[in-house]
């Protein structure tokens, strides 16, 4: 699955009041890899940034004066996420902009006809109902490094956002277990980007004690949950179809 997370910077909080897109950033991953694929892009408003929006991603009205409009990077911006899954950290934000930049400019396409969307706020407030999930708060609670982030950027926070999203559906981030004897012992599974560098790594297969103290842990685990180990169950069914 061809995945693409997506920012944009605005001139103020409401396309329905004329508002442009100024910044678009893209970042690609495919099985939850980034490629080192990126679109990113200043565009040429027709409307002012607002002081506010201003304070928040720094861009200036001057330093958009020699970019293109929407209409000259449209064509190009399609043809880089047609057919992905859009990553987008409250979508509806970022995908009514970029319809009304679409029909203000004559293309009759929505975003949604020709991507898949996925709203990362959404899935963050299911996972953590009722705490603080904007970006920055997803990166203290994961563990992110957003340091270097002192105003929005689109392809910064859209990096940003690749790093968040993956650990926000990476499942567990460790795994805790109590020993017989009620002593706290702890297995630990660390989530890590993995990035082009994997790619040809050579597979080291378990060896026999390996093996054994893989399962001697499976039997752990399946006493602490009742027997409903879905290792075991899925070891069981794969020796059947074997």
């Amino acid at each position: 699955m061809r995945q693409i997370v997506l920012d944009t910077e605005t001139t103020g909080l409401e396309w329905s009041l004329g508002h442009n897109v100024i910044e678009i950033g893209c970042v690609e991953m495919e099985r939850r890899r980034l490629t080192g694929r990126t679109y990113h892009q200043y565009i040429k408003p027709d409307h002012e940034i607002d002081a506010e929006a201003m304070a928040v991603h720094g861009i200036t009205n001057e330093f958009l004066a020699d970019k293109p409009k929407f209409s000259g990077i449209a064509q190009e911006f399609l043809d880089f996420v047609t057919g992905a899954e859009l990553i987008i950290h409250n979508a509806a934000f970022d995908i009514g902009f970029l319809d009304a930049e679409l029909a203000r400019n004559g293309i009759d396409i929505k975003i949604r006809d020709v991507c898949s969307v996925i709203d990362s706020l959404l899935v963050a407030r299911k996972k953590h109902p009722g705490q603080k999930n904007n970006l920055d708060a997803l990166c203290k609670r994961y563990g992110i490094d957003n340091t270097h982030r002192e105003l929005h950027g689109a392809l910064l926070d859209s990096e940003i956002l690749a790093d968040v999203y993956l650990a926000l559906t990476g499942g567990q981030r460790s795994l805790m277990l109590a020993d017989e004897d009620g002593d706290g012992g702890d297995d630990v599974v660390v989530l890590k980007r993995v990035g082009e560098e994997a790619q040809g790594l050579t597979v080291l297969k378990a060896d026999d004690s390996e093996l054994q103290a893989h399962e001697a842990f499976l039997r752990k685990l399946d006493k602490k949950v009742d027997g409903q180990c879905l290792w075991h169950t899925i070891d069981e069914a794969s020796v059947v179809k074997g």
